[in-house]
């Protein structure tokens, strides 16, 4: 296997990034790169960081772009394979990188991502999105899936995947100014150049969120402005409206399963609040910049 690099940004990341870096010393793949990219901390994390690794870059926090900050580390980058990995992620085991890495092996390989595990004290909303999202059987995606699955064919993951660099490269790098949907934009490219993107079961990390009702608004927002402003991506897969009604059905069946029908009433109003905002996000050029950084849950990125 050629040289891995692992890639981590980092911001105020003093609570998770000791538990994290300690973790990576348990890894059966020792020989790695470890590059932390930090958007000017206020907390500790770039001395924690220093102690882990020489090669922490320090950006400054209006600079930092999902895409672009990713781009950049990657340009600088080593390794061949590029594994990313968000600060609130952790490996769930000694195998999980060695794991994510071993698809690479296949030449048509262009990126995999590894299951997401909820922690314990998260909500049943979250929990529910990372087993409906996260299955325990392997899934090898190609173009040859558009018509089956739509943009779910280029699902990645920004929190937990990894690259082959070289192809990365070739499809144009991540791309600077996205609002988010940095892993679904380069995965879309992959699979429309011909390669191949593996959900790796095998590879995991806990990872998850207990977004509130009016949370889930704003990233729906976001997901549609994102949508709008890469128009291509929902042209050359097709929606994944079957796959969205098959989650909502597959939610309210999971919370009645585990005796949560206090939560019907917030399951309708947070699939209705996601729906909205969503079609808002689609139609953001016609809202007024202030509603606009209220409904975003990126809003600093509209300051760009």
């Amino acid at each position: 296997m050629n040289k891995i690099s692992m890639i981590i940004p980092t911001y105020n990341a003093e609570n998770y990034l000791v538990k994290l870096l300690d973790s990576n010393k348990n890894q059966s793949v020792q020989e790695f790169e470890l590059i932390i990219i930090d958007s000017s901390s206020k907390d500790k994390t770039v001395d924690i960081a220093k102690q882990y690794t020489d090669n922490v870059i320090v950006i400054a926090q209006s600079e930092f772009d999902h895409g672009g900050t990713r781009a950049k580390a990657a340009q600088i980058a080593k390794g061949e394979i590029l594994v990313f990995l968000t600060q609130d992620a952790l490996p769930y085991d000694e195998n999980t990188i060695e794991n994510i890495i071993n698809v690479f092996k296949d030449e048509k390989v262009g990126a995999s991502y590894g299951r997401q595990l909820s922690y314990e004290d998260t909500n049943l909303f979250g929990k529910h999105l990372r087993e409906f999202n996260y299955p325990d059987n392997t899934i090898v995606r190609t173009k040859d899936d558009i018509k089956k699955y739509g943009i779910k064919t280029a699902q990645l993951s920004n929190s937990f995947a990894a690259y082959r660099k070289s192809v990365l490269m070739e499809t144009g790098n991540f791309k600077d100014g996205l609002i988010l949907g940095e892993d679904v934009y380069t995965g879309a490219k992959m699979i429309l150049a011909g390669y191949c993107l593996v959900y790796t079961a095998n590879a995991k990390v806990y990872h998850s969120h207990s977004y509130t009702v009016w949370e889930e608004f704003k990233r729906y927002f976001d997901i549609g402005v994102f949508h709008k402003c890469e128009s291509w991506i929902l042209e050359s897969f097709g929606k994944a409206e079957g796959e969205g009604m098959k989650y909502i059905k597959s939610e309210v069946r999971y919370l009645i399963k585990h005796g949560a029908w206090y939560l019907l009433l917030e399951w309708f109003m947070r699939n209705g609040m996601k729906y909205m905002g969503y079609k808002l996000g689609q139609k953001y050029e016609k809202l007024p910049m202030w509603m606009i950084k209220k409904f975003s849950m990126h809003y600093r990125w509209w300051d760009k």
